[in-house]
């Protein structure tokens, strides 16, 4: 038998949807996330707005790097619940184990996308764990968030370095200075 297997072509709408569907799934909403970007980025520009942060939080979602990582965390936090994740990986998963460091390297490239403001600012609502990050990394609560509560700290920082960015061109645009393009979508 030689079944000639069809072309595989990636529908990028359906990964973004499954993204999208996926952070509901699992408790998070755009509005939780934003608002992380609101504190990472209010005592740098007071009038920032609830929809601006949206507006971010939405653009970082639109990138393929971002919607691969939190499907593929996603993924080994439901696989942890089921068990199905073979031993030693198992229980590292599932204590979210301290010097298990995977879980913030795959947030990393997220934050990859955003430059070393991304870095930074993720680092920092890591540790503090504010708003929906503290109910992800409540174990007493039942589902098994290793992977969703860094992503989650990461689109946060993304979409607050996406602002960072923004301001800086605007700020210069107003002085009448000349800008770097923008590379970061």
């Amino acid at each position: 038998m030689n079944k000639k297997k069809a072309h595989y072509s990636l529908n990028s709408k359906k990964v973004a949807d499954a993204t999208r569907e996926w952070l509901h799934k699992r408790g998070v909403n755009i509005t939780e996330i934003a608002e992380l970007v609101m504190l990472l980025q209010k005592q740098y520009y007071p009038n920032l707005t609830m929809e601006e942060c949206i507006e971010n939080v939405e653009k970082v979602l639109m990138k393929r790097e971002v919607q691969n990582a939190v499907l593929t965390g996603i993924q080994l936090d439901i696989l942890a619940e089921q068990g199905a994740l073979l031993p030693p990986l198992q229980d590292m998963v599932e204590n979210d184990e301290g010097l298990y460091g995977v879980d913030e390297i795959l947030a990393f490239s997220i934050v990859n996308v955003y430059g070393s403001i991304g870095f930074t600012n993720y680092g920092y609502v890591d540790k503090l764990k504010p708003g929906v990050l503290e109910r992800l990394n409540d174990k007493s609560l039942g589902p098994i968030h290793t992977f969703l509560d860094d992503i989650v700290g990461a689109i946060a920082a993304s979409a607050s370095s996406r602002i960072a960015h923004r301001k800086q061109a605007e700020r210069e645009q107003e002085l009448g200075e000349e800008s770097a393009p923008d590379t970061t979508h």
